[in-house]
């Protein structure tokens, strides 16, 4: 079987260093088949380099790509993506990254093989830090001082509160619109939007009342365009989580996916029940089996460091 795309799209119909890595994707199916790959296998390999697009960039040059891009891909697959990867599947798609760059050494397209020195481990990945009330306190508190200081900031406040009271995710934030947010409730309430399985689904969350002050403080002074709240890339956020927690004194670590399993944690030991907790986050009923063994785990860790 022979793509036609891999005779029109590629130099001299051949793959090259140049090509594009979703180009790739089509000759490296029909190399697995020519292997005599189940029809399991593909459908898993070819899931598996989906994810890799969507954190590369389908326009990535097949040379380009280098061993410390994808140990962040896998980085990224465990803590950024926003769901649970397995050991089982963790296992599985370094040996499909493993595979699909070593046919691309083989065959020449790559002078050296990228994935070779990518290690396999066994064991339960490691949990996500999370933040103990006090360092939320020292977040917080230090985000109110940039709000009311010389040079008022209402922005890292305005991030910090939104996703320590919601446990939104870092795509989820950045897509916030201003209709998303209903005033009108008590308490307000922040609509997130979101596909799975193609259906369109969205949840309604909580929002405090100070949380709509402060938004409002900071659409005065920041004026984003068009609808959007945030116009800024989500890694310019990330900064702003980052230069926070350096100003308050916090040393653990502040991204999105560590305030989003901070949330999990702290309304699991303020009683809240599961399957709402489950809703909240937008997960499905299996991916919450593993992730509500963390979130329990790392509860009992954080109870016994505050003990």
């Amino acid at each position: 079987m022979i793509h036609s795309e891999q005779l029109t799209l590629f130099d001299d119909g051949r793959l090259t260093g140049r090509t594009r890595i979703d180009k790739a994707i089509g000759p490296f199916l029909d190399y697995l088949i020519a292997e005599g790959k189940s029809d399991n296998t593909l459908k898993s390999f070819r899931s598996d380099m989906n994810l890799v697009i969507e954190f590369l960039g389908g326009d990535t040059p097949l040379a380009s790509i280098s061993t410390e891009r994808l140990n962040q891909f896998l980085t990224w697959l465990e803590f950024g993506r926003g769901i649970p990867c397995s050991r089982k599947s963790y296992a599985r798609r370094v040996t499909t990254l493993k595979v699909f760059f070593k046919w691309l050494h083989d065959i020449k397209v790559i002078p050296t093989d990228p994935a070779d020195k990518l290690v396999q481990r066994s064991g339960p990945a490691p949990l996500q830090p999370v933040l103990s009330f006090e360092e939320v306190r020292q977040l917080l508190d230090t985000g109110q001082q940039l709000r009311l200081g010389n040079k008022p900031d209402p922005r890292p406040l305005l991030i910090a509160q939104l996703l320590i009271e919601t446990g939104i995710k870092k795509s989820e934030t950045v897509g916030l619109e201003r209709e998303h947010v209903e005033r009108e409730n008590d308490p307000p309430t922040l609509i997130i939007s979101y596909h799975r399985l193609n259906v369109f689904k969205e949840r309604r969350l909580p929002i405090s009342q100070d949380w709509i002050e402060l938004l409002d403080e900071y659409l005065a002074q920041y004026r984003p365009k068009d609808n959007r709240i945030f116009d800024c890339t989500a890694r310019n956020l990330e900064y702003v989580l980052t230069d926070l927690a350096k100003l308050s004194g916090v040393e653990t670590k502040v991204s999105f996916e560590t305030l989003r399993w901070t949330y999990a944690v702290h309304h699991y030991i303020q009683g809240m029940d599961m399957d709402e907790l489950r809703k909240r986050m937008g997960l499905s009923e299996i991916s919450w089996r593993e992730t509500s063994q963390k979130i329990i785990k790392l509860a009992s860790d954080l109870i016994a460091q505050e003990s």
